[in-house]
Protein backbone atom coordinates (compact mmCIF):
# COMPACT_ATOMS: atom_id res chain seq x y z
CA UNK A 1 0.00 0.00 0.00
CA UNK A 2 1.29 3.05 -1.02
CA UNK A 3 1.69 6.02 1.86
CA UNK A 4 -0.04 9.23 2.16
CA UNK A 5 2.69 11.84 2.33
CA UNK A 6 2.05 15.48 2.97
CA UNK A 7 3.77 18.88 2.30
CA UNK A 8 2.60 22.46 3.04
CA UNK A 9 0.67 22.76 0.58
CA UNK A 10 -0.25 19.19 -1.19
CA UNK A 11 -1.55 15.47 0.02
CA UNK A 12 0.04 12.87 -1.86
CA UNK A 13 -2.46 9.95 -1.45
CA UNK A 14 -2.93 6.62 -3.68
CA UNK A 15 -5.24 7.22 -6.33
CA UNK A 16 -9.39 5.46 -5.89
CA UNK A 17 -11.55 4.56 -8.50
CA UNK A 18 -13.58 7.76 -7.43
CA UNK A 19 -10.57 9.89 -8.55
CA UNK A 20 -11.39 9.02 -12.90
CA UNK A 21 -13.13 11.85 -13.56
CA UNK A 22 -10.22 14.55 -12.15
CA UNK A 23 -7.50 12.26 -13.42
CA UNK A 24 -9.15 12.59 -17.08
CA UNK A 25 -8.70 15.96 -16.35
CA UNK A 26 -4.57 15.41 -16.63
CA UNK A 27 -3.98 12.02 -18.57
CA UNK A 28 -6.73 13.29 -20.85
CA UNK A 29 -5.52 16.63 -21.69
CA UNK A 30 -3.56 16.57 -24.70
CA UNK A 31 -0.78 19.27 -23.25
CA UNK A 32 -0.41 16.94 -20.98
CA UNK A 33 -0.76 13.61 -22.64
CA UNK A 34 1.93 14.41 -25.18
CA UNK A 35 5.22 13.78 -23.04
CA UNK A 36 3.91 10.53 -21.58
CA UNK A 37 3.92 8.28 -24.85
CA UNK A 38 4.72 5.95 -25.44
CA UNK A 39 4.41 5.00 -21.90
CA UNK A 40 1.08 6.12 -21.65
CA UNK A 41 -1.30 7.26 -24.29
CA UNK A 42 -3.88 10.07 -23.50
CA UNK A 43 -6.40 8.64 -21.98
CA UNK A 44 -10.01 9.20 -24.05
CA UNK A 45 -12.60 8.79 -21.54
CA UNK A 46 -14.06 8.05 -17.91
CA UNK A 47 -13.93 4.68 -18.55
CA UNK A 48 -10.89 4.22 -19.45
CA UNK A 49 -9.64 5.97 -16.96
CA UNK A 50 -11.02 4.28 -14.67
CA UNK A 51 -9.55 0.78 -16.36
CA UNK A 52 -6.29 2.59 -16.12
CA UNK A 53 -6.66 3.62 -12.24
CA UNK A 54 -8.12 -0.10 -11.50
CA UNK A 55 -4.34 -1.15 -13.16
CA UNK A 56 -2.39 1.25 -11.04
CA UNK A 57 -3.56 -0.06 -7.82
CA UNK A 58 -3.41 -3.94 -8.96
CA UNK A 59 0.15 -3.08 -10.13
CA UNK A 60 0.72 -1.25 -6.67
CA UNK A 61 0.08 -4.35 -4.94
CA UNK A 62 3.09 -5.75 -6.58
CA UNK A 63 5.56 -3.37 -7.19
CA UNK A 64 8.55 -3.27 -4.20
CA UNK A 65 8.69 -0.41 -1.90
CA UNK A 66 9.39 2.68 -2.32
CA UNK A 67 7.76 2.55 -5.91
CA UNK A 68 4.49 4.04 -5.97
CA UNK A 69 1.94 6.12 -7.92
CA UNK A 70 -0.13 9.52 -5.68
CA UNK A 71 -2.75 11.08 -6.50
CA UNK A 72 -1.96 14.80 -6.25
CA UNK A 73 -4.59 16.59 -4.15
CA UNK A 74 -4.23 19.96 -2.98
CA UNK A 75 -4.24 20.15 0.83
CA UNK A 76 -6.84 23.80 1.11
CA UNK A 77 -9.92 22.09 -0.70
CA UNK A 78 -9.10 18.51 -1.37
CA UNK A 79 -8.91 18.98 -5.07
CA UNK A 80 -7.06 16.30 -7.58
CA UNK A 81 -4.68 18.65 -9.57
CA UNK A 82 -2.39 16.05 -10.62
CA UNK A 83 -0.38 12.41 -10.13
CA UNK A 84 2.91 11.76 -8.49
CA UNK A 85 5.03 8.78 -9.64
CA UNK A 86 8.08 7.03 -8.38
CA UNK A 87 8.55 3.84 -10.80
CA UNK A 88 11.32 1.81 -12.19
CA UNK A 89 11.93 2.18 -15.33
CA UNK A 90 11.99 0.05 -18.63
CA UNK A 91 13.81 -2.12 -19.80
CA UNK A 92 15.67 -3.69 -17.04
CA UNK A 93 13.95 -2.25 -13.58
CA UNK A 94 17.44 -0.91 -12.43
CA UNK A 95 16.37 3.06 -11.79
CA UNK A 96 13.95 4.86 -9.81
CA UNK A 97 11.89 7.81 -11.87
CA UNK A 98 10.52 10.27 -10.63
CA UNK A 99 7.15 11.82 -12.88
CA UNK A 100 5.08 14.56 -11.72
CA UNK A 101 2.00 15.67 -14.24
CA UNK A 102 -0.50 18.05 -13.59
CA UNK A 103 -3.46 19.98 -15.21
CA UNK A 104 -2.64 22.69 -16.98
CA UNK A 105 -4.68 25.31 -15.00
CA UNK A 106 -2.19 24.40 -11.85
CA UNK A 107 0.81 25.32 -14.16
CA UNK A 108 3.46 27.42 -12.93
CA UNK A 109 2.93 27.05 -8.44
CA UNK A 110 5.38 25.21 -8.31
CA UNK A 111 3.79 22.02 -6.96
CA UNK A 112 4.69 20.08 -9.33
CA UNK A 113 8.61 20.82 -7.60
CA UNK A 114 7.03 20.65 -3.88
CA UNK A 115 5.19 16.84 -5.12
CA UNK A 116 8.66 15.38 -7.01
CA UNK A 117 11.07 16.80 -3.69
CA UNK A 118 8.41 15.26 -1.25
CA UNK A 119 9.03 11.96 -3.11
CA UNK A 120 12.46 12.02 -3.53
CA UNK A 121 12.73 12.51 0.26
CA UNK A 122 9.98 8.92 0.64
CA UNK A 123 12.59 7.25 -1.90
CA UNK A 124 15.55 8.03 -0.05
CA UNK A 125 13.98 6.77 3.36
CA UNK A 126 14.73 3.23 2.11
CA UNK A 127 17.57 1.23 2.44
CA UNK A 128 19.37 0.55 -0.87
CA UNK A 129 18.05 4.10 -2.65
CA UNK A 130 20.76 6.15 -3.35
CA UNK A 131 19.54 7.84 -6.50
CA UNK A 132 16.63 9.21 -8.32
CA UNK A 133 16.13 9.84 -12.37
CA UNK A 134 13.82 11.82 -13.68
CA UNK A 135 13.72 11.70 -17.51
CA UNK A 136 12.08 14.36 -20.31
CA UNK A 137 12.28 14.69 -24.12
CA UNK A 138 14.66 17.38 -25.13
CA UNK A 139 11.79 19.39 -26.16
CA UNK A 140 9.99 19.09 -22.17
CA UNK A 141 11.27 22.39 -20.80
CA UNK A 142 9.01 22.38 -17.83
CA UNK A 143 10.37 18.78 -16.86
CA UNK A 144 13.51 19.63 -17.01
CA UNK A 145 13.17 22.79 -15.51
CA UNK A 146 11.09 20.70 -12.71
CA UNK A 147 14.10 18.15 -12.24
CA UNK A 148 16.61 20.95 -11.80
CA UNK A 149 14.52 22.54 -9.17
CA UNK A 150 14.38 19.91 -7.31
CA UNK A 151 18.02 19.76 -7.35
CA UNK A 152 18.95 17.59 -10.06
CA UNK A 153 21.39 16.75 -12.33
CA UNK A 154 21.41 16.78 -16.10
CA UNK A 155 23.79 13.58 -16.79
CA UNK A 156 23.22 13.39 -20.29
CA UNK A 157 21.03 11.60 -23.29
CA UNK A 158 19.93 8.09 -23.56
CA UNK A 159 17.90 6.18 -25.95
CA UNK A 160 17.87 3.81 -23.11
CA UNK A 161 14.13 4.40 -21.82
CA UNK A 162 11.17 3.57 -23.89
CA UNK A 163 13.31 3.66 -27.06
CA UNK A 164 13.04 7.55 -27.37
CA UNK A 165 15.73 10.00 -27.04
CA UNK A 166 15.81 11.76 -23.47
CA UNK A 167 17.31 13.73 -21.11
CA UNK A 168 17.99 12.28 -18.21
CA UNK A 169 18.74 13.68 -14.60
CA UNK A 170 19.70 12.30 -11.36
CA UNK A 171 19.33 13.21 -8.29
CA UNK A 172 21.81 11.56 -5.22
CA UNK A 173 20.35 11.05 -1.70
CA UNK A 174 23.67 13.23 -0.32
CA UNK A 175 22.55 16.31 -2.55
CA UNK A 176 18.96 16.40 -1.76
CA UNK A 177 17.97 19.82 -0.25
CA UNK A 178 21.54 21.50 -1.25
CA UNK A 179 20.75 24.69 -2.05
CA UNK A 180 21.09 25.44 -5.97
CA UNK A 181 23.70 27.91 -7.54
CA UNK A 182 22.13 31.24 -6.76
CA UNK A 183 19.73 30.24 -3.77
CA UNK A 184 19.13 31.38 -0.76
CA UNK A 185 20.41 27.41 1.67
CA UNK A 186 17.32 28.23 3.94
CA UNK A 187 15.15 27.58 0.90
CA UNK A 188 16.34 24.79 -0.71
CA UNK A 189 14.06 22.49 0.63
CA UNK A 190 11.26 24.51 -1.43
Amino acid sequence: MTDVLKTDRLTLRPWRLGDAEAALRIFGDNEVARWLTPALERVPDVSAMRLLLQRWNLDEARSPAPAGRWAVELSTDARVVGGVSLQYLPPGGEDLEIGVQLAPDVWGQGLAIEAGHRVAHHAFAHDGVDEVFAVARPTNTRAAAMARRIGMEWVGETDKYYDLRLHVYRLWAADLDKPLPGQDPGRAAE
